[in-house]
């Protein structure tokens, strides 16, 4: 199973940058996880055509906030994958946000806008970083994460974007 994984669009809408992101890098992926910080729903319009979970962050719309969930946990070829934003300071956020989810086997999360591909303690943390903003980092990324009979994190460099 292949997973695309984006994170911290921070749009209004859909444009060509994810539209383009779904031809170039998602167009294989079985389901598409979106970490928060949409702004707006429309963004998910991008996807069409493929199954997408996703969840609010912390600068979402109020609409957004309203329509989906801050947390889900996936039961996904018989791995948990648990799915959230994330909130404040970017020190130990990913303890944080285990205490909140608890156990996964991986867990996807965004706010760092960092990308981020690391196991610990057996859980494979897992953070797109951002397809489209760089604030807090000077590359945009997303990821795709392969479950098989284990799962495997990669992070994807945008150059064009």
């Amino acid at each position: 199973m292949k997973i695309g994984v984006i994170s911290d669009t921070h749009l209004t809408g859909c444009d060509e940058r994810l539209t383009r992101l779904l031809k170039d890098c998602f167009r294989d992926a079985d389901l598409i996880l979106h970490a928060g910080d949409l702004v707006d729903l429309g963004v998910l319009d991008a996807f069409a055509g493929k199954e997408v979970k996703a969840v609010c962050g912390n600068m979402d719309l109020p609409s957004v906030r309203q329509t989906l969930p801050r947390k889900l946990v996936l039961e996904l070829n018989n791995f948990k994958v648990g799915l959230i934003h994330g909130w404040g300071m970017p020190f130990g956020i990913e303890g944080k946000l285990l205490k909140e989810i608890g156990r996964v086997d991986c867990l996807v999360y965004g706010h760092t806008h960092r990308a981020t591909n690391a196991v610990k303690d057996g859980i494979l943390f897992f953070n797109p970083g951002s397809a489209t903003d760089t604030r807090f980092s000077s590359r945009n990324t997303v990821g795709m994460l392969e479950i098989g009979d284990g799962i495997r994190g990669e992070i994807i460099e945008l150059n064009y974007i």
